[in-house]
């Protein structure tokens, strides 16, 4: 494994252990030249997952951008990352669990918005307006509605 720090291709593992309930393996390393320590992690590489667009197209499923909207939606909430992180597993586990390994978007974005509404109902409501594409104030009041009625029903 290549020292991110002086580029040396020559590395020790120091320590291992199970990460992400086993679905991959954390390795802590050392720099035989630099002698600098890093983290590395190891999963299993699978056939690539897609994602069906509403036009048709498919697109290989990427976790780091399904992780970067969440993280738009939930920016200045607070939100740990661990459980956005958390998100983006069962989407991909669902997706993994699927024969095909194809999952269309809006099946994408339903299952993050049930995760989000339980979790942060501002950033709920936020990916919920540019996954429905709200065109105006009133399809944000009529999300509101619902919100606030599930709220009322919970209580």
């Amino acid at each position: 494994m290549r020292c991110p720090y002086c580029s040396n291709p020559d590395s020790r593992v120091v320590d291992s252990r199970e990460a992400r309930d086993g679905a991959e393996i954390r390795r802590r390393r050392e720099c035989a030249a630099c002698g600098r320590r890093f983290t590395t992690y190891e999963r299993v590489e699978e056939a690539p997952a897609s994602v069906v667009k509403r036009d048709g197209r498919r697109e290989t499923f990427d976790r780091e951008k399904l992780l970067a909207g969440l993280l738009t939606a939930c920016e200045k909430r607070p939100v740990p990352r661990g459980k956005l992180e958390h998100i983006a597993d069962l989407v991909e586990a669902d997706i993994s669990s699927r024969g095909d390994r194809e999952m269309s978007s809006e099946e994408i974005g339903n299952l993050v918005i049930e995760q989000l509404r339980d979790l942060d109902q501002v950033a709920y409501v936020r990916f919920a307006s540019v996954y429905r594409r709200f065109e105006d104030v009133n399809q944000f009041m009529q999300e509101l509605k619902k919100l606030l009625l599930k709220r009322e029903m919970e209580s």
